[in-house]
């Protein structure tokens, strides 16, 4: 979105409207990588033409307007629970203004670790219209962070397949994930000190998709499709399957 003259990164809902606060204030960054978020009023923001939601994300960080209020607040606040309409951060630059349902496929995510290291096991929940697909898997041992990342490249595998290969060049996919680490790797440039492979391995999947879009969802916080990837994932380590 735009705030005065300048292209900001704003938490918003599946429409594109910013969330509010109470006060009605939205969560607003001037960069996708900022720690520290601003809190405007939604009257002052303004939704970007289609060219400058695809335009690359400025490199310079601006001073912040004397407006805008320097308490940061916590991803996804004011944010609705459930289902695919649940919010979160979303990080990327896809205009999805007019977009109908059926060109939108959601991935829903999460890994769980019986102890870290332990047996990992994963979940993820595909959505397409008014259909669905479930994946819960055993991973053997290992850490809650390489759950994480698993749980990201089967819930874009089972897309694809269930959908079909084009799907990767024609659908915007909207992946969720509570996991900051995982989405801080994927879609934030951190460099991975550790599970160096399976990242690499990871992003390159990623390249074929061109509209993929990222959305961090807060964790065991009610929201109806993380709470089911979380209970396939444990029944995953449970069963051993």
């Amino acid at each position: 979105m735009r705030f005065r003259d300048q292209i900001v990164w704003v938490n918003v809902d599946e429409s594109g409207r910013p969330l509010t606060d109470g006060e009605g204030r939205a969560e607003m960054k001037y960069r996708e990588q900022d720690e520290k978020s601003y809190r405007p009023s939604a009257r002052n923001l303004v939704s970007l033409t289609a060219a400058e939601a695809t335009a690359p994300a400025p490199v310079q960080r601006p001073k912040p307007t004397a407006r805008a209020s320097r308490s940061p607040i916590k991803d996804g606040a004011g944010a609705p629970k459930g289902g695919a309409g649940a919010a979160g951060t979303v990080l990327g630059r896809v205009d999805m203004a007019g977009v109908a349902a059926t060109d939108v496929v959601h991935v829903w995510t999460d890994g769980a670790c019986s102890g870290n290291p332990g047996p990992m096991g994963i979940g993820a929940v595909v959505l397409y219209g008014p259909e669905r697909r479930e994946l819960g898997e055993y991973l053997g041992t290992g850490t809650n962070n390489i759950a994480e990342l698993t749980a990201i490249e089967r819930g874009l595998e089972l897309a694809a397949s269930w959908l079909g290969e084009a799907v990767r060049a024609e659908k915007i996919v909207k992946v969720y994930s509570d996991s900051n680490y995982a989405i801080g790797l994927l879609s934030k440039g951190w460099k991975a000190k550790a599970n160096q492979e399976l990242v690499a391995r990871i992003r390159e999947g990623l390249k074929p998709f061109r509209r993929l879009v990222f959305v961090k969802v807060e964790g065991h916080a009610g929201v109806a499709e993380n709470e089911r990837c979380d209970e396939l994932a444990r029944e995953a380590v449970v069963r051993r399957h």
